[in-house]
């Protein structure tokens, strides 16, 4: 077995794994989609390499990541026009770097809570409302990170 890259830790879900569906890795960071029925339109910015805190990094990549939040948030806004944006950074139980960019609605089965707190409707095929597929937004996200 070979020795573990000093830049993972052998025990994170985000070092071992994408952690959803990936749209796009660059040398520092990663664009994935995650699985959540209630909140399709559920994004997360993750840092490659296994920092817990934003300002472990230095000021050029602090830059560099929440200029990645905004392209994802950009795109979420002008594609599904949604009520709000959510952006959080968290990590209590993963601690490794990632923001999430979830685009919110009224209609959505959490709302107006945090999209952690329990449901307070039943909102069957929340993805259908989107008024695009998945696969068009993700499409969308990707096209973000392209050169102008």
């Amino acid at each position: 077995m070979g020795q573990l890259d000093s830049s993972r830790e052998m025990g994170c879900e985000l070092c071992r794994q994408d952690g959803g569906t990936l749209i796009l890795r660059t040398d520092k960071l990663r664009v994935i989609r995650a699985t959540d029925a209630d909140h399709p339109a559920f994004y997360r910015v993750v840092w490659n390499d296994h920092v817990s805190e934003w300002t472990d990094l230095v000021p050029q990549d602090r830059s560099l990541l929440m200029q990645a939040v905004a392209k994802v948030e950009t795109v979420l806004r002008a594609q599904l026009r949604p009520t709000k944006i959510n952006l959080a950074s968290l990590g209590n139980m993963v601690p490794h770097l990632h923001w999430h960019v979830i685009a919110r609605f009224d209609w959505d089965a959490r709302w107006p809570a945090p999209v952690w707190a329990p449901a307070q409707r039943d909102v069957p095929n929340a993805e259908q409302r989107l008024g695009i597929t998945l696969a068009e937004l993700d499409q969308h996200v990707a096209q973000a990170f392209k050169p102008a």
